[in-house]
């Protein structure tokens, strides 16, 4: 998710669209909110690990 965030960013600003750009932050803050919680142990979607 944070990889898919990142390329959705990069596109966004490249082609200038704002709509990429924003859904890229948001795929972005999810998918560091989910790896931090799976690091500290936390099951996240009933998953021990999350990657």
């Amino acid at each position: 998710m944070i990889i898919l965030g990142i390329i959705l960013l990069v596109i966004g600003l490249i082609t200038g669209l704002s709509v990429l750009w924003t859904i890229g932050i948001v795929l972005v803050a999810i998918g560091l909110v989910l790896w931090a919680l799976g690091a500290v142990g936390h099951a996240v979607g009933g998953r021990r690990h999350y990657w």
